[in-house]
């Protein structure tokens, strides 16, 4: 629903959010953030103990719904059981991000002739997303009343900056064409469907960097720093608010400037 004034525009209280990956890392700024602004969340991952110490956290600050279903979304079916679950125990899911992956580093001659990290990071980062988009996009659309969709991609699938992120940068990049795709499919069922691609973010990635070289990455970067998780999730807020309901189609590239050196 489009906003006709700034009241409560980026309130997103009483809507239900499915968070991918939502219990570390971009992915719990993303639940911290939608969290904070209202929205019930439901984090789909595999690690129980650390979600449901996230889910800890949550009730004793904001007194939302927070629900967790373990899932691999590179399984078709424990992806399409746990949506049927959220559905039925929150009777509507109004927002989906996407946020789940694997980071697949090295050459692409020096994988096994089998390719066996190539398709591993397709599966999870291109169709684990997809599969996710086809069972919640055709309950919002079945149900009428729309819903927003966030698909975390990476500005490494915009730009080159490394020889040795192939699968990974070419899964990101598939991704961030199909959310252009599906955006344009879903907008008559008042969807959205967009995309933020982060560049160097403080995470679960990062904490095994040297020091050093973090200052050395973080030189390369116009703005001087990492992102923190949580000004990723402000971003997902924002899409996931009626404030955005004109946006749909677009990938929001969030790297401090880096992408615009290369």
């Amino acid at each position: 629903m489009y906003i006709t004034s700034m009241e409560n525009a980026f309130s997103l209280k009483g809507k239900n959010a499915i968070v991918t990956g939502g219990q570390k890392g971009i992915g719990l700024g993303i639940t911290q953030a939608l969290a904070h602004q209202g929205a019930n969340v439901a984090i789909f991952a595999r690690d129980e103990k650390t979600a449901l110490e996230v889910i800890r956290d949550l009730e004793g600050k904001y007194g939302g719904k927070y629900t967790f279903y373990k899932t691999n979304i590179g399984n078709h079916d424990n992806v399409k059981d746990s949506v049927s679950r959220a559905i039925a125990d929150f009777g509507y899911i109004d927002v989906l991000v996407n946020n789940a992956g694997i980071g697949t580093a090295g050459p692409l001659l020096e994988m096994d002739e089998k390719l066996t990290s190539w398709f591993e990071c397709f599966e999870i980062d291109l169709h684990g997303a997809v599969r996710m988009c086809y069972f919640v996009a055709k309950h919002m659309r079945d149900s009428g009343k729309g819903g927003h969709i966030i698909n975390i991609t990476s500005n490494a699938g915009e730009i080159i900056n490394t020889p040795f992120l192939t699968a990974y940068a070419s899964a990101k990049a598939a991704l961030n064409h199909f959310t252009r795709c599906i955006a344009a499919e879903l907008a008559p069922h008042n969807i959205r469907v967009n995309a933020i691609a982060p560049g160097f973010t403080k995470s679960n990635f990062t904490k095994g960097i040297p020091e050093e070289a973090m200052k050395f990455l973080a030189q390369q970067i116009p703005i001087g720093r990492f992102a923190e998780a949580i000004e990723i999730g402000a971003l997902a807020a924002y899409l996931a608010s009626d404030a955005s309901d004109l946006v749909t189609g677009a990938v929001f590239t969030a790297d401090g400037g880096y992408s615009l050196q290369h």
